[in-house]
């Protein structure tokens, strides 16, 4: 494997990074979309259900269509269930279409507040008369989140590409995505689990400042300077994995869950975040062996070109997004 990162040769990353500025918007610009729809569920007399839509996306100006159990009729914001309550198969099949993730919180006349999570891999819930999920349910619901949230996250995939241009041997690269890896695993809990409290806006900026630094320390690793970044890789990712550890938690801290079901899926969603940002490694590390075994000999420009296509990328977040804050 050694083999992969000897003389890395970034020529397809030119046209990746070309094909990134076009996703390069003003929305996308703030931070990486994941829509949340959230329905609240209130028992009344008689089996009458309370309805009440929270929602936003940029996909959809419309609440999730929800496909309800048999005996229950729903006349928004009424749902009608009768003497049965509110038991059985609840379905949205349009989550993981206009919405990433739908959460659904159930409050009882009596007893507390019950929270679900829907995602494009588990659109359905089965509600039960004591509300409780079993774990394989809400690993369903958090891994897939996971997965998507890191293949959305264009600013953190560019900064993990930075760290594997970086390295030249398997060990370091090993040591440097696990830095990473652990780092902003610490801080995903610290604040999901709210022992830390980050605003989003600076944290999406401080994001996009560390790429453009990294993008900085890669050319000068190049023209042969002195380079921090190049001699201790693994101590830079872990600094900056902190701080997109915050990052990772938006998504978290816009789903919500029951303080008994939260430290689990933060497990779940960390899984599915690390499951997404390998098969990103291995991606880039195939690309690389595919372009080696074609001999590809690409122009002398390229490497740089590409380089400062993701500080340019980055440093328009950086701009945008510190403007942002003063609005």
């Amino acid at each position: 494997m050694i083999g992969l990162l000897r003389n890395f040769s970034p020529a397809w990353l030119a046209i990746l990074c070309l094909t990134l500025i076009g996703t390069v918007t003003l929305p996308s610009a703030l931070a990486h979309e994941t829509p949340v729809a959230s329905l609240d569920i209130r028992e009344g007399r008689n089996g009458v259900q309370w309805l009440e839509w929270t929602y936003y996306s940029a996909r959809s100006d419309k609440p999730p269509t929800v496909q309800w159990p048999d005996h229950c009729t729903e006349d928004y914001p009424q749902l009608e269930c009768g003497e049965a309550g509110l038991v059985g198969l609840v379905t949205m099949p349009q989550i993981g279409d206009q919405y990433s993730a739908a959460v659904v919180k159930v409050k009882p006349r009596e007893g507390r507040m019950h929270t679900y999570t829907l995602t494009g891999a588990n659109r359905s819930l089965m509600l039960t008369v004591d509300g409780k999920l079993p774990w394989h349910s809400i690993a369903a619901s958090y891994i897939p989140l996971g997965i998507e949230h890191i293949m959305l996250g264009i600013d953190h995939l560019l900064f993990v590409l930075g760290l594997i241009v970086l390295v030249s041997t398997t060990p370091m690269l090993i040591k440097t995505i696990t830095s990473f890896t652990v780092a902003h695993s610490i801080t995903l809990a610290a604040a999901t689990l709210g022992w830390v409290g980050v605003p989003e806006g600076p944290v999406n900026a401080a994001i996009a400042l560390s790429i453009v630094v990294l993008a900085v320390e890669v050319l000068r690793h190049r023209e042969g300077k002195p380079s921090l970044s190049a001699k201790l890789p693994w101590l830079i990712a872990f600094g900056f994995g902190l701080l997109h550890g915050f990052g990772f938690a938006g998504a978290m801290n816009n789903v919500g869950l029951d303080p008994e079901s939260l430290p689990i899926a933060l497990l779940f969603f960390n899984i599915g975040v690390e499951i997404g940002q390998l098969a990103f490694v291995f991606l880039i590390l195939g690309l690389n062996h595919a372009h080696r075994r074609l001999e590809a000999i690409p122009p002398v420009w390229s490497a740089t070109t590409a380089i400062y296509a993701v500080g340019g990328i980055a440093s328009y977040w950086f701009l945008v997004r510190t403007a942002a804050l003063a609005i």
